[in-house]
């Protein structure tokens, strides 16, 4: 039975985060799913984690209007929309990933004091 949860831990589909959420004070962590959207809290949300409580992680707005608001961010049941697997996966946990580094996608519309990319191969094409 443990070997089956181990496998299953290590599923990670693209729109969920890790199993395993690895978190420090000061980390800046994005948010995965809209929770708020008038509260600024929505998918691609950065902030800053002040405190790390078992249900809730509390952290402040780095970006947006709401820039410095100290929010608290619960546990949620997640599901993977486009995971390739033949049952259903649900998991009670934070809707954030680290986010010391994102994808272009992610980024876009947002602001950015100072910015550093990596770029071994093109990544926009014709077509």
């Amino acid at each position: 039975m443990k070997r089956r949860f181990r496998t299953i831990h290590k599923l990670t589909p693209s729109s969920m985060p890790p199993h395993r959420l690895n978190l420090k004070v000061g980390a800046i962590i994005m948010l995965l799913r809209n929770l708020s959207i008038g509260q600024g809290l929505f998918n691609g949300t950065r902030m800053n984690v002040h405190r790390l409580h078992e249900h809730y992680v509390e952290a402040s707005l780095v970006t947006g209007s709401n820039r410095g608001r100290t929010v608290l961010i619960p546990r949620i049941k997640l599901s993977p929309s486009d995971a390739n697997i033949p049952f259903t996966l649900n998991r009670l946990q934070f809707p954030l990933r680290l986010a010391y580094s994102m994808t272009i996608n992610k980024a876009q519309g947002q602001t950015f004091e100072k910015v550093e990319m990596h770029l071994p191969q093109p990544v926009f094409f014709h077509g």
